[in-house]
């Protein structure tokens, strides 16, 4: 997954997609996709396991596995890492060690018997099932074996773990995005430009009373933001994914354009509230204990919403 739902301009025709072997190997190789599909034919089974706390099973993708490419370029002395390259307008990357990869990694243009579709990859992405999904990279360029470890775009940026083990320990975040004394001084601020963009990751900050409302591009990631008092409060384009906002005050806030997968939401108030064109996997609005107060909020362009929480959004807006 790269957060992105199309590929960069130079892929505007699957039939040009190709894919290069590279770095430390003895025979660099590229194969384009008439002849990947000639041979990647084989099928995977596994259970889907993304960050944001949703899980699908018994998925089915046909491929090639990578182990059969590093056989072919066959990688140096010294080799550790893999790190893949997307076709991606933000230069998606994510990385693994070379062991992980040439055992775990498959390169696959269909899931469940049909060709993958341009926003989940296609024509061609990396699936690796021992791994979140976020190692699984979208629309796979280049291949490249490395000496040394090259820390992935949303490892790099946004705090994701780099060894993304779903098992051991589930290793879905860093820790220490800022101090204690920083923490201090983002509650108190008077306002909030220094912070835009900038990812902070899991903070209590269920005492914070913002001094604007002007919250546009925050990025609180996996944050205790429960109970706050956000009444019309413009957020927009920020990512609030896998925070609990239970109780909140969001009356007329616009969140548009916002990732908010995997956010509680239950027992919130967000009658009014504007979330057009959010990403909502995973996102709760209700549980089994609480409701989101949703009327009059709009949900156009907003995408990836389970059955069931879609089912009370449309029932209760």
């Amino acid at each position: 997954m790269v957060g992105e739902r199309v590929p960069s301009s130079d892929l505007t025709d699957p039939a040009s997609w190709q894919v290069e072997v590279a770095g430390l190997v003895r025979n660099p190789l590229t194969l384009d996709f008439d002849t990947f599909l000639s041979r990647a034919d084989r099928e995977l089974t596994f259970d889907i396991h993304c960050v944001t706390s949703w899980t699908r099973f018994g998925s089915t993708w046909t491929g090639l596995p990578l182990r059969d490419l590093l056989a072919e370029a066959e990688p140096l002395a010294g080799s550790a890492f893999v790190s893949f390259e997307a076709y991606s307008e933000r230069d998606h990357h994510t990385s693994l060690p070379l062991d992980v990869a040439r055992d775990e990694s498959w390169l696959v243009h269909s899931f469940d018997g049909e060709p993958l579709e341009i926003g989940h990859g296609g024509p061609v992405r990396v699936v690796t099932p021992s791994r979140y999904f976020y190692k699984s990279l979208k629309w796979v360029r280049r291949v490249v074996v490395l000496a040394e470890d090259r820390l992935g775009w949303w490892e790099e940026g946004s705090y994701y773990h780099n060894n993304a083990d779903p098992w051991s320990g589930n290793e879905r975040f860093t820790s220490g995005s800022i101090r204690p004394e920083q923490l201090e001084r983002f509650i108190g601020a008077s306002g909030y430009d220094k912070y835009r963009g900038r990812v902070m990751m899991g903070l209590d900050l269920r005492r914070w009373e913002p001094a604007s409302l002007d919250l546009r591009r925050m990025y609180l990631k996996n944050c205790d933001l429960r109970g706050l008092s956000l009444p019309g409060a413009d957020l927009r384009e920020s990512n609030l994914s896998l925070s609990d906002l239970r109780g909140a005050d969001l009356r007329g806030a616009d969140l548009s354009g916002s990732d908010l997968e995997g956010v509680n939401f239950s027992g919130a108030d967000l009658t009014g509230a504007d979330l057009s064109d959010t990403a909502l996997s995973a996102t709760r609005f209700v549980d089994d204990t609480e409701e989101a107060l949703v009327e009059g909020a709009m949900f156009e362009g907003s995408y990836g919403l389970v059955e069931e929480q879609e089912d009370f959004v449309r029932s209760h807006t």
